[in-house]
């Protein structure tokens, strides 16, 4: 029975199709967002087939495509014809030519109905036509409403399993005779004339074309011409097809007729179609408008002449964009989310799970669309041949199962418990091991022949090294914040008289261990404080850094040039080949004061009781580890109660480009504005206000030691 509950989208035609006539634009999409869902789905479709947006056709909203973007931030996005490429390749793998676009969200106060994405032709200006933006904020503004209004209605617009296309039409039209007259104009033209619809299917084709062509028009009727005739069906002229629908600008090829005939293609698109002129010409070194070398009978020969996949050109470019996606993949989530997401969207699948091997045990990782009971089937099961998963892995198979009966027919009730029709298992090996394996599952009877084969073959060799990869990182990941955290002070001593603070960030996302260290040292006179830096971000770094610290404590309390002395010795009897810098300053809370002595660090900041910050001038020494017998230089400052000491390392001032004393000026700026905050507020503010952690910036450390009043 019919859903009752919600409208289809066929409400929206004629709103959408309004909008993409006004502006101008050849074509685009409509997709919503379905309440509690983590992608867009395309609900409405104009200006192309349906077998060529399969990229767009369900888009996670956490992915790099300008839809995505729209979504999440709620503004509309323009791209001129060649923008595109840099903002959001992942975009571009899946359709490299040249358009312009538009993505705008479609919202009414709070809610998120979906985005409007229109094209312009690749002869667009770069930037956007005033008065088509204002055709598309109106008509975006209509569809917001009217998706609006059929919530409010209690029958909220829900798509359908695929878009619902919505077809152009040229602006004339012709009687009988004037069509029969047409047909007789373009047989008195010189070479042949194709008519194709969007789909590639010719509608109409000259004799001439049919001679040139070495067939019967009657053959070509109905066909897709790099379906019907062997000898065109390499990629590069589907692709020269699909680059005439996106683009809307002429595109042309060279072919070889076996045995000896070279054909050129001109391609003319319109609203409706393409129109294709064929011409003889020499036999050329190169295709003039791609480079790519034509095409041989003997490599022709070679080409498959028949794909079971929904296109050839476009699941390439789908594989190719995935391919880009899994390549920024960095931890074992980050290869979840896609698969559950994008990887899931690409292949039209209802359900999907990926699956590790976990000792002798499955483990699954994440899945979208399966029961309970199915997760229960498989999640924790001992390796054996009981279940789908295991036995795909364990013989490093890929299963089939195109319905129901089969299903069951391999594994007895699967078909019940997982409320499937069809599902296809594919293996992961990583370097002959394998790592786990990905399933897809569909509602409804699915038949996978050699094109969708091929596809998920080539999928599971990405999705394997992406998740051999990621958890090689994620293994490395915990075992470096493991010796960090052995290297970093677990708790800082509880101090009477003192509040403190202190916050580490490492620089990146990566493996690598940083080099920061601080330390916090109770004393009977009252306490030492220590940070450093150790050059490197690696084992022999912290390994350093923990020796560094090990000898700061040990002789703490003695005067500040004495311990950097004794630790400066000790680095250079070591030879590691690594140099630190290091601020140690001992705080005597009888006498109210601080001696502070440097080893090339930073310079401390005070912040007395009044809120004034003053930017200390210790003596520079040289960094620990170069000059054996260097010699350090104490300075002595007041410290009462009420006042604070502010430690840190570099990357919390350096910034690429920025003079120092500029970053100098603005921490203390900063620290003098949060004078009043307790340390934590404090640390935490300035960790905020710190360069951000991209690739090449420094980790962060810092220890905000401050004195109590005599009342507290």
């Amino acid at each position: 029975m019919p859903d009752l509950s919600s409208r289809g989208p066929e409400v929206l035609v004629p709103l959408f199709d309004q909008v993409v006539e006004e502006s101008g634009a050849h074509g685009g999409l409509l997709l919503l967002l379905p309440p509690g869902e983590p992608m867009l789905f395309a609900a409405l479709l104009s200006g192309f087939p349906a077998k060529y947006v399969g990229p767009w056709t369900r888009i996670w909203l956490q992915s790099n495509f300008a839809i995505a973007r729209s979504a999440r931030e709620r503004r509309q996005i323009w791209m001129g014809p060649n923008e595109r490429a840099l903002l959001y390749p992942e975009s571009a793998v899946a359709a490299p030519y040249p358009y312009a676009v538009v993505d705008t969200p479609l919202v009414t106060g709070d809610t998120l109905w979906g985005v409007l994405n229109l094209l312009w032709p690749g002869s667009h200006p770069p930037e956007p036509v005033p008065e088509e933006l204002t055709v598309v904020d109106a008509g975006a503004h209509r569809l917001s409403k009217l998706l609006n209004r059929c919530a409010e209605d209690g029958r909220p617009v829900r798509p359908h399993r695929r878009p619902l296309v919505v077809p152009r039409q040229e602006a004339n039209h012709y009687r009988a005779d004037e069509a029969r007259a047409g047909a007789h104009f373009a047989e008195r033209l010189p070479g042949g004339g194709l008519g194709m619809n969007l789909e590639g299917e010719v509608t109409f084709a000259t004799v001439a074309a049919a001679d040139l062509l070495g067939t019967a028009t009657s053959d070509l009727i109905g066909a897709v011409p790099w379906e019907a005739l062997p000898w065109l069906s390499d990629l590069v002229y589907e692709d020269s097809y699909r680059r005439a629908l996106f683009t809307r600008l002429p595109t042309s090829f060279t072919a070889l007729r076996p045995p000896d005939v070279w054909l050129s293609f001109r391609l003319f698109p319109g609203a409706s179609g393409i129109s294709v002129r064929i011409k003889r010409t020499a036999a050329p070194a190169e295709t003039a408008t791609s480079g790519i070398p034509a095409r041989t009978t003997e490599a022709a020969a070679l080409t498959p002449t028949t794909d079971e996949a929904p296109t050839r050109v476009g699941s390439l470019y789908h594989l190719m964009q995935l391919a880009t996606v899994l390549s920024q993949a960095v931890e074992v989530q980050d290869v979840v989310k896609i698969v559950c997401s994008p990887v899931m969207s690409a292949f039209d699948a209802e359900g999907i799970a990926l699956l590790t091997v976990d000792g002798a045990r499955l483990r699954l990782l994440g899945h979208r669309g399966l029961t309970e009971e199915a997760t229960r089937m498989i999640d924790g099961r001992l390796v054996d041949i009981a279940t789908p998963a295991a036995r795909c892995i364990l013989e490093q198979e890929a299963l089939y199962f195109s319905s129901p009966q089969e299903m069951d027919h391999a594994f007895s009730g699967w078909s019940a418990r997982s409320r499937l029709s069809a599902f296809a298992m594919m293996p992961l090996t990583a370097l002959g091991r394998p790592v786990g394996c990905v399933a897809f599952g569909y509602r409804e009877p699915h038949r996978f022949g050699s094109g969708y084969r091929t596809l998920f073959t080539s999928l599971s060799g990405l999705l394997a090294q992406a998740l051999d990869r990621a958890q090689l990182y994620d293994t490395q990941h915990q075992l470096a914040r493991r010796l960090q955290d052995l290297l970093l002070p677990t708790a800082l001593p509880e101090i009477p008289g003192l509040q403190v603070a202190a916050r580490y960030r490492p620089a990146t996302r990566g493996v690598e261990i940083g080099g920061d260290f601080y330390d916090l040292i109770r004393l009977d006179s009252g306490c030492a404080a220590a940070i450093g830096d150790v050059q490197g971000h690696n084992v022999t770094a912290a390994a350093l850094m923990g020796q560094v610290r090990t000898a700061v404590h040990a002789t703490a309390g003695a005067r500040p040039d004495e311990v950097l002395t004794r630790a400066n010795k000790l680095l250079t009897d070591l030879d590691a080949g690594l140099f630190t810098s290091c601020l140690y300053a001992h705080v005597d809370f009888a006498t109210h004061r601080a001696v502070l002595a440097t080893a090339g660090h930073p310079p401390p900041l005070l912040l007395d009781a009044e809120g004034q910050v003053t930017i200390l001038d210790v003596p520079p020494g040289p960094l620990l580890g170069i000059e054996p017998g260097a010699r350090y230089t104490p300075m002595e400052t007041p410290l009462p109660p009420g006042s604070a000491l502010l430690l840190y390392t570099d990357g919390l001032v350096e910034t690429p480009g920025t003079d120092i004393d500029v970053s100098l000026a603005g921490l203390a700026d900063h620290l003098q504005r949060t004078a009043g905050s307790p340390p934590d507020a404090i640390a935490d503010g300035l960790l905020r206000q710190a360069p951000g952690t991209t690739a090449g910036t420094d980790d962060v450390a810092l220890i905000l030691i401050r004195r109590e009043d005599d009342q507290d």
